[in-house]
């Protein structure tokens, strides 16, 4: 599949597994930074909203639309992983992070 989109997409043939294999590397990291952004962005929100801190026990939703989200697994496992790093565990249990195609639920 890589060699594919290399090869449609970007006009690039002939490549090695070895070269396939850093691209996704490369994909996966860009995304795994791109999700903990997302996720401390989230954090930023709630934090000045007054929602996810210590003893706060209100659920929070927050509704993000988008390919990435959607399609990429291990960017919404990298979310996760964030939320509950920065918020702690019970906090981050508490935020759920739902798919809005189009902007509704």
């Amino acid at each position: 599949m890589v060699a594919e989109k290399l090869s449609k997409r970007l006009k690039i043939r002939g490549t090695s597994l070895e070269t396939r294999r850093m691209v996704v590397e490369i994909c996966d990291i860009i995304a795994a930074r791109s999700a903990r952004l997302a996720a401390a962005g989230i954090v930023g929100i709630l934090t000045k909203i007054g929602r996810g801190g210590p003893g706060d026990r209100r659920r929070s939703v927050v509704a993000i639309d988008g390919g990435l989200f959607e399609h990429y697994s291990k960017f919404w496992r990298c979310m996760e992983s964030t939320l509950s790093e920065m918020l702690g565990e019970e906090a981050a249990a508490r935020v759920f992070v739902k798919l809005a195609n189009d902007g509704s639920l």
